[in-house]
């Protein structure tokens, strides 16, 4: 039976649909997975449940998750509580200059999902500081886009040769 990754991502400025397409991307290369890529809006219960691995990626907003990612975990936390410990994941975070709350607020949740952290997570900081520069389109570096590429294939062929 073929495994499934999803990677579930809010993106506002272009800059994590970037971190979360170049995962995708990735990701696909592994035959023996199915890779879906969801935006958090779209994503429900049902999808975690049917999922053997997960790749949450948001942005920073205001020293935090995304709202529209936090509504997403509150929606799915309690369904799928006790149903999902021990599949693996990572997260991506985008920042405009820190990121590492945002980075603690999803770990603490996947730790509350009992959810077994398989590739470290990181965050992508654009540098963006004034009103103008974080409102605007973000377009992120080849390096940052290959470090994504490198988490999704590397979750994903974990995920195919059973490591995790």
């Amino acid at each position: 039976m073929q495994k499934r990754l999803l990677i579930i991502y809010y993106s506002y400025t272009g800059g994590t649909e970037q971190m979360a397409q170049a995962a995708f991307d990735a990701a696909e290369g592994e035959s023996d997975i199915e890779t879906l890529l969801v935006r958090a809006e779209d994503c429900e219960a049902e999808d975690l449940l049917s999922a053997d691995g997960y790749i949450f990626a948001t942005p920073e907003n205001l020293a935090a998750i995304a709202g529209v990612m936090k509504a997403f975990f509150d929606r799915c936390y309690y369904p799928v509580l006790g149903k999902i410990e021990g599949r693996p994941y990572s997260a991506m975070v985008c920042a405009g200059s820190d990121g590492e709350n945002a980075l603690k607020q999803v770990e603490r949740i996947a730790k509350g999902w009992r959810l077994k952290k398989c590739v470290e997570p990181f965050i992508i900081c654009t540098h963006a500081q004034s009103e103008a520069a974080i409102l605007s389109p973000k377009q992120l570096g080849r390096a940052g886009r290959s470090k994504c590429a490198d988490l999704g294939a590397t979750v994903a062929a974990g995920m195919a040769v059973g490591v995790f």
